[in-house]
């Protein structure tokens, strides 16, 4: 069998038609192709003819039939470990922990991930926010109602296929394995984590709802852990626990630190979410508007320095919505989503600065908690200027540069509705400057992107964890506690699904080689 690489060039007209693929194939090799396969798709949209890129391997005769290799579950020995979250780090170390005869009992503050959509609705149109079950809360994590984006730049941490593979064996679309910037979205991706959730319960593993972590109990003498208090209440004997919680548990912070087991202040990002039309972003991106029909909704990515800080675009999502974050009555959070189709009026992007102990100048420096009280108290007094419900504080980006009020806004997708104000005025004022000047770098770099009918939304501030919980870097446990193991956005080691599953693999691993 003749088998060879080769990359080939499509026009939309032509991405779906066998035939032509094939054509441009033999036009590169020495033989006859007859059949294909895909191993990497990607557009490139810097030209005013927008085209795909592939990258095939061809043949001239019948590929075997692709196949995956399953997951391959061990008889249980007599070892348990406790993972705290049933996020992508939770549920991917429970599944590496039983490859390994290892049993995972798994609790999860939320609720299983269809109950969660209850929740849902009620802080969407009532403006009711459940402190355990929300758009961060919940089985599945903060990345299942808010996107389901697979991308990530964390390619050297470990086998970004195989977790892709995984999310296949349970429900996700081949195409994953060779997009450049696979998605899944959030109509799609609940079915696929309750599949995952089957795999653990069928192979020996417990997962407990409703079950939040409200206290940690080690041996200071020892130096290691001891038990769980559950709901107050009850309390789980354990030597290894997996801290996968996510970037917006804070509580646990609050444990640990009480507890006397260190974590640190770590830098992280908060701005605003800007939304424009869709069709605006094709024209940029495209050159065309309506875009043809074989092109996806258009995505940008934006990143500037602003007297060396980074202002960058976040959270991209084309075709999409911006939905309520917030964890907890009193405060506003704005965050995207997109369903699988992508097919929204809008698009929408997080557009954030970097923020860092130094900016914002606390009295004590070593404080863990600065980073964290200095962002709860933008969400608050976003809050704060509203009228008590999850309506979000909103300007258009043409008057956000001018420094005028607004007085009308633009239709939008947020659901709570948008309230008229002026953010140049209520954001922090050295985030004020530093997005106005990189808004005013995008003006001549892509003029159409300073639209009338473009608005900015407060606040995207969970843009990753202020806290991390420092661990070995090789053993990733925690350097003062043995059996505690930090892991996933929660802790400071990811910023994403999918970094967030190589993490708790990782994590997984390192307890199955301690007691192999």
């Amino acid at each position: 069998m003749k088998k060879r690489e080769i990359e080939i060039v499509l026009y939309p007209n032509e991405i779906h038609n066998d035939l032509i693929i094939l054509d441009k194939a033999n036009g590169q090799v020495d033989f006859t192709v007859l059949h294909y396969q895909i191993i990497r798709k990607s557009i490139d949209a810097r030209s005013k003819n927008p085209q795909y890129r592939l990258k095939l391997i061809v043949s001239n005769e019948v590929f075997p039939e692709e196949s995956i290799e399953p997951l391959h579950f061990s008889q249980l020995r007599n070892k348990e470990v406790v993972i705290v979250g049933a996020g992508p780090a939770g549920y991917f170390a429970a599944l590496e922990l039983l490859e390994n005869g290892i049993k995972p009992i798994i609790l999860e503050r939320g609720k299983n991930v269809r109950d969660r959509r209850r929740d849902l609705k009620n802080i969407q149109q009532l403006g009711l926010v459940n402190p355990d079950s929300n758009y961060c809360f919940g089985e599945g994590g903060a990345g299942t109602y808010s996107d389901g984006k697979l991308y990530t730049r964390s390619t050297k941490r470990g086998n970004l296929r195989r977790i892709l593979e995984i999310l296949v064996l349970h429900g996700a679309k081949q195409e994953i394995l060779f997009e450049a910037h696979p998605h899944i979205g959030s109509n799609k991706l609940p079915q696929i984590i309750s599949n995952i959730r089957d795999s653990i319960l069928q192979n020996g593993g417990e997962i407990h709802f409703e079950s939040r972590v409200t206290d940690i109990k080690w041996n200071q003498k020892r130096k290691a852990i001891e038990s769980v208090v559950i709901n107050d209440n009850h309390e789980l004997k354990c030597e290894s626990v997996i801290l996968a919680t996510g970037h917006s548990a804070r509580d646990i912070y609050y444990i640990l630190h009480n507890k006397g087991i260190r974590i640190e202040a770590k830098p992280f990002a908060l701005g605003v979410r800007i939304e424009h039309p869709q069709h605006i972003i094709d024209q940029i991106q495209y050159g065309q508007s309506p875009r043809h029909q074989n092109l996806p909704a258009s995505s940008y990515s934006l990143v500037s320095q602003v007297k060396g800080k980074g202002v960058f675009s976040f959270c991209m999502c084309p075709g999409g919505l911006i939905v309520p974050a917030a964890t907890a009555p009193g405060e506003i959070v704005v965050n995207g989503m997109s369903m699988s189709r992508r097919d929204s009026y809008f698009a929408n992007s997080g557009y954030v600065t970097s923020i860092e102990l130094s900016d914002i100048d606390p009295v004590n420096k070593n404080d863990p908690f600065a980073l964290l009280e200095f962002q709860k108290s933008v969400e608050n007094k976003m809050f704060k200027l509203g009228d008590g419900s999850q309506k979000a504080p909103a300007q258009r980006l043409v008057d956000f540069m001018k420094g005028k009020n607004s007085g009308n806004l633009p239709k939008s997708s947020y659901i709570p509705g948008l309230l008229e104000t002026s953010l140049d005025k209520e954001l922090p004022p050295f985030i004020v400057e530093r997005l106005k000047k990189a808004f005013a770098e995008l003006k001549y770099k892509m003029p159409l992107f300073i639209n009338p009918e473009a608005v900015i939304v407060g606040t995207e501030s969970r843009t990753s964890s202020v806290i991390r919980i420092p661990r070995d870097s090789v053993g990733l446990f925690h350097p003062d506690v043995h059996g505690l193991y930090p892991c996933g956005e929660g802790a400071g080691y990811a910023g994403g699904i999918i970094s967030a599953a190589i993490d708790g693999v990782n994590v997984a691993k390192s307890i199955a080689n301690i007691n192999s």
